[in-house]
């Protein structure tokens, strides 16, 4: 992988990292201290949701290798276990899409 690709991924790794609802707020839903429909939550998920789209879509130059690594599914399916998100949800259905679209078109 050349410097800028590997450059692009860890923007891309950067870009989610810093919005990812994972490390902080799902715990909290394990835990019982914040309900898995509470509309905070909720909000802070679908911008995340919003925002992996985005890096899926305008990472054009990620092999088929760098998108997985970038591949959603493994967290989209933590949320959905804990109640945050429902599979039919439009963004997690524009996700899943988008991504299978890069994967289809990468070199």
């Amino acid at each position: 992988m050349s410097g800028a690709n590997e450059q692009s991924v860890r923007q891309a790794i950067q870009t989610l990292s810093q919005s990812d609802p994972i490390p902080k707020l799902l715990p909290q839903v394990k835990l019982g201290k914040m309900k898995p429909t509470d509309p905070g939550l909720r909000a802070i998920t679908e911008a995340w949701l919003g925002t992996y789209q985005k890096v899926i879509e305008t990472g054009q130059a990620f092999d088929q290798g760098v998108l997985r690594r970038l591949d959603p599914s493994p967290r989209l399916d933590l949320l959905i276990q804990a109640g945050v998100l429902a599979e039919d949800r439009p963004p997690v259905i524009a996700l899943r899409a988008a991504f299978d679209r890069a994967l289809a078109g990468a070199a």
